[in-house]
């Protein structure tokens, strides 16, 4: 059966199932807190001596989360609410020892490795997008915008102010935090928030939350929030435009390119615009990234470009709205092609625009506007990504997008390419969610347009799954064409290249995925979970012949101490089409080549100062050999320093006259923080397959609050001819976060 035949028979399936499917419980009817008004000040000093916190309403008795969703959790919480004209303040108290797990000082960073409490609100309460605040005993902050289009996934990316104080005890901790009502976005006159709390106790594995989550939600999922109930509608969210100006400084000295060292001095400023309760400007005129780390490289044993995640704050922000289209090896937006080479290397961004959030409750929008800078041999670009989302039914959302990239000619570039002088793309998307969220449906059409390309170039997909406690099971198929274009987006396999004629092809394809999980819950023993999981992925060409195949099994076992054993066996069919060379012999011919391989990894108890992970993998490579090995150590010395080291070898065998070659990765990790407020970050990297070694040392001063001062020193060589120097640069960077 063809893979779209098959799709449609397992679509229609699924929607029968959804037919058949329960409602979600009615949390908000079960799980309710009351806030009142507060009649005095309140001192956000962690100590909760206040009358107004005697009298305030309390969320206790939480539930188990993980790593099962039975019973109470070993440690009680205890979390009340009150406000006042501007802020709205919580009272956390968490019973547990005098030692607590704090795997670092700095804001935003091992969220889900330390002990915490954290907040979920869902001011709009439509059961989608909300606001996420964490606190550690040690006072280190976390917070982050909450998305349904990104899946409920947390990057930490979203940056505002509130305040908080905690104090440490012989036997519980405190937490007190006041954020304002200016931060949050919401419809004045609503008087029933939705909201979640999560208790993260690593010392004994548990997270827990204050409403009966089934285990296999994430946390900050609304549909399974509880509310918290007003005696009067909040008070009027006010102005929030905040400006953050920015100066730098550099001295750069790039001997790949024989150029001398140089200083500049620039400067430019974001700012953030509350447009109304719901929805955001932002801008940046003249942007700098200098203070955001390098990319972690990896080695890449695939024949096609790797995808690396985005890093700039600028651009994660919202992303959902423009980077969810799509799954992750087919992207029509990736906001890395803007101001970034492949390379990764910088491109001059002159200034940039975004709105984004609800303009009603069930409608969200997001436009975006960048413009680069020309560089000697390109023009400068324009990109804009204008795209919608609308919920529909309880849970579910249509979504669309137009996305434009422009090349501007000016009397020094002329665009004489017509593939260069402008890339566009649009396309429409429907995700269902059934109000359990257990049965999801998607499906999409994505259409590209260029300049001397008549013919329509698409993709599309569909694909559907049961996302169950103990089952998980989904499909996904999708056919994407020669001259499928995405100048705005990422493709991971269209682009081919022939090591023989030093050239690339592109070439469209049919895909489908399949995965299935399954895990067991042990109720006695040192197991938490055992997991059991086959996937399966086919490629075939556009005239339906076979292009590659993966198959693989796993058996993970989870134990109650957080360490993990993980079995991995896969085997892979490939009908090579061009001459791939993985050594600087000759390349490996078109031909149909076959490999199985093994693996097993183990992670030791995470909870330790002393952390590691090991993996070994062993097998086929088309017709060679693979050995490969991985080995991560990292020590904690609590809760000040990060010490750790990521060491890969991987050695591949090859018959004559194909050759043979031993790829190395090494890249050690320093992090210290002298306190919440100044951190030193070194990264090292050793990665022979770039032929690059990279030392990126940052110094980090946050002396008011959103408002911090770096000190970057970057510095690259080659790996052949060892430590020849290509490029060394130290920047300085001061920013000052304003509200007005």
């Amino acid at each position: 059966m063809q893979p779209h035949k098959q799709l449609s028979t397992l679509v229609c399936l699924i929607f029968f199932g959804i037919s058949m499917a329960q409602d979600g419980m009615k949390f908000q009817e079960q799980f309710q807190l009351a806030i009142r008004k507060s009649l005095s000040p309140i001192k956000v000093d962690g100590i909760l001596d206040e009358k107004d916190w005697i009298d305030a309403g309390e969320a206790r008795d939480f539930f188990m989360k993980w790593p099962n969703d039975e019973g109470r959790p070993k440690r009680k919480t205890f979390v009340k609410v009150t406000y006042d004209n501007q802020f709205i303040y919580f009272g956390i108290k968490a019973m547990d020892t005098s030692f607590y797990i704090a795997q670092t000082l700095k804001r935003d960073q091992g969220f889900f490795d330390s002990d915490a409490v954290s907040i979920a609100l869902d001011p709009v309460n439509q059961r989608t997008n909300g606001f996420l605040f964490s606190i550690t005993p040690y006072n280190v902050q976390s917070e982050d915008l909450v998305n349904a289009g990104s899946g409920m996934q947390l990057n930490f990316s979203w940056d505002n102010k509130w305040y908080s104080a905690t104090s440490r005890h012989d036997r519980f901790w405190i937490a007190e935090i006041a954020i304002p009502f200016s931060t949050l976005r919401y419809k004045e006159g609503n008087t029933r928030w939705g909201m979640n709390l999560l208790r993260t106790d690593v010392k004994n594995n548990e997270f827990s939350t204050w409403t009966d989550m089934p285990i296999n939600f994430p946390f900050a999922d609304f549909g399974y929030s509880g509310a918290l109930n007003w005696d009067s509608p909040p008070p009027t969210p006010g102005t929030n435009i905040s400006i953050i100006p920015f100066t730098t400084g550099s001295l750069e000295h790039n001997k790949d390119f024989g150029t001398v060292a140089k200083g500049k001095f620039n400067g430019g400023f974001d700012a953030k615009v509350a447009l109304t309760s719901s929805l955001n400007l932002d801008l940046t005129v003249n942007p700098d990234f200098s203070q955001i780390e390098v990319d972690k490289q990896v080695t890449n044993l695939t024949r096609f470009n790797i995808f690396f995640p985005e890093r700039r704050t600028f651009f994660l922000e919202n992303d959902d709205l423009f980077s969810s289209y799509g799954i992750p090896p087919v992207r029509p937006f990736y906001s890395r092609t803007i101001g970034l080479d492949k390379n990764g290397n910088r491109i001059p961004i002159l200034a940039g625009a975004r709105i984004s959030g609800n303009i009603s409750k069930k409608t969200r929008i997001g436009i975006m506007n960048m413009q680069t800078l020309a560089k000697e041999t390109s023009a400068a670009q324009n990109y804009t990504a204008v795209t919608f989302n609308q919920q529909v039914q309880t849970r579910s959302v249509v979504k669309g997008y137009f996305l434009n990239r422009q090349g501007i000619e000016d009397v020094s570039h002329s665009i004489e390419d017509p593939l260069e002088k402008y890339g566009r793309n649009a396309g429409m998307e429907y995700n269902f969610t059934d109000k359990s969220g257990r049965w999801n449906a998607w499906t999409g059409y994505h259409q590209s347009f260029k300049e001397s390309i008549r013919k329509p170039q698409y993709y599309s997909s569909a694909g559907g799954g049961y996302f169950g406690k103990k089952l998980t099971c989904f499909v996904d198929a999708g056919t994407i064409t020669d001259n499928f274009y995405t100048d705005m987006g990422f493709v991971s396999r269209i682009e081919n290249f022939d090591a023989q004629k030093d050239t690339v092809i592109r070439k469209g394809f049919n895909q489908i995925y399949n995965e299935t999980k399954y895990t067991l819950f042990p109720s006695k023993g040192k197991l938490n979970q055992i997991k059991l999981g086959m996937e399966n992925f086919t490629v075939l060409n556009l005239d339906k012949s076979l292009n590659e195949s993966d198959h693989g099994l796993s058996l993970q076992f989870s134990f109650k101490n957080t360490s993990e054993i993980r079995l991995n066996m896969g085997y892979n069919l490939t009908n090579l089409l061009y001459h791939t060379a993985y050594t600087d012999k000759d390349p490996i011919p078109p031909g149909a080549y076959s490999a199985w391989t093994k693996s097993i990894s183990y992670g030791s108890d995470y909870r330790k100062k002393f952390y590691y992970s090991a993996s070994i993998l062993q097998g086929e490579l088309l017709n060679g050999s693979i050995f490969r090995y991985e080995f991560t150590a990292s020590y904690r010395v609590q809760p000040w320093g990060n010490f750790s080291i990521n060491l890969e070898q991987s050695r591949l065998r090859f018959p004559e006259p194909f050759g043979k070659n031993n790829l190395f990765l090494v890249a050690p990790r320093i992090e210290v923080n002298f306190s919440n407020n100044l951190f030193w970050t070194t990264f090292l990297q050793y990665n022979n397959q770039r032929n690059n070694f990279n030392i990126n040392s940052r110094l980090q001063w946050r002396y008011k609050p959103m408002s911090d001062l770096f000190l970057v020193y970057s510095d690259n060589y080659f790996t052949d001819p060892f430590m020849k120097n290509k490029n060394r640069a130290i920047v300085f960077k001061m920013n000052y976060w304003l509200n007005l």
